[in-house]
């Protein structure tokens, strides 16, 4: 797993983590009123999904970043393997795919605190 995040590069890939990061801090702060039994505001459930979708969006222009110097690279030594454009392909979506983990991870929080939110109106 440390491979994959020093292969997706450092820095973008240490961008999304933090943005992680915060995505999970805001869930953690945002079900805080549904474990004291108070009303979830619906406001604060949406900035996780706003968190998420912004992760998703760095991790492809970080792609976009990398696929860019990929080709200037491929243009400069004009000889190229199909081997070697393939592994430099994967190796540009990883932060892609982690951008959409995070994305997915949290429209499951989002899911979850709504429906958390729906059975405590369905129960008063």
């Amino acid at each position: 797993m440390i491979e994959l995040f020093y292969e997706g590069g450092p820095l973008y890939m240490g961008i999304l983590t933090l943005e992680a990061l915060l995505m999970l801090s805001v869930a953690v702060f945002v079900s805080l009123p549904i474990i004291n039994g108070k009303k979830l505001d619906n406001d604060k459930v949406g900035l996780i999904k706003s968190i998420g979708l912004f992760s998703l969006i760095t991790g492809i222009f970080s792609q976009l970043i990398g696929l860019y110097q990929g080709f200037n690279a491929i243009e400069q030594a004009e000889s190229i393997s199909p081997a070697m454009l393939a592994g430099g392909l994967k190796v540009s979506m990883i932060t892609t795919i982690y951008g959409f983990i995070i994305y997915m991870i949290s429209l499951l929080i989002v899911m979850i605190l709504q429906s958390k939110t729906h059975l405590a109106k369905s129960a008063s």
